[in-house]
């Protein structure tokens, strides 16, 4: 069972977005084609970094590029047009790597749709060599220590 310090420094390094899949994102057999659930998970990654302003022009402007080197995904059911989600992202880990935990949920039900994760290290801008610790300029975004 989580401390109340841990889920307070979880609910810190956590953001939820809300997305409602449009028309052209419905594949044939009218629900959600399963490759915009990824773009879904870039738009929550995106805003959770955002609120500690290490967006992408942020993480390139301080040397470091950002790929994402692994990415699982769990399609728990579909999600069909016009259906509102609910996608909150999770750091859970920045030591070594940065990992982040998505759970995307039906907004009226909150019946879970997807689960996934997404793995990101740090490559040096001028080396392009892949960091085997993430830089200094994580934590202290973050405010977390390694």
């Amino acid at each position: 069972m989580p401390t109340e310090q841990e889920l307070a420094s979880r609910e810190r390094l956590s953001y939820e977005i809300e997305v409602t899949p449009a028309f052209y994102d419905i594949d044939v057999m009218e629900i959600v084609y399963h490759g915009n659930y990824v773009r879904y998970l870039e738009l929550a990654r995106s805003a959770l970094l955002a609120q500690f302003d290490y967006d992408y022009p942020r993480m390139r402007d301080s040397g470091y590029g950002w790929p994402v080197v692994d990415m699982r995904l769990k399609y728990v059911r579909p999600a069909l047009f016009g259906q509102k989600l609910k996608i909150r992202a999770t750091i859970t880990e920045w030591e070594n790597r940065l990992r982040i935990d998505y759970v995307m949920r039906d907004a009226a039900t909150g019946h879970k749709v997807n689960t996934a994760h997404t793995i990101q290290v740090a490559v040096d801008m001028h080396t392009k060599e892949m960091c085997f610790v993430c830089p200094p300029v994580l934590w202290e975004r973050l405010g977390v220590q390694p």
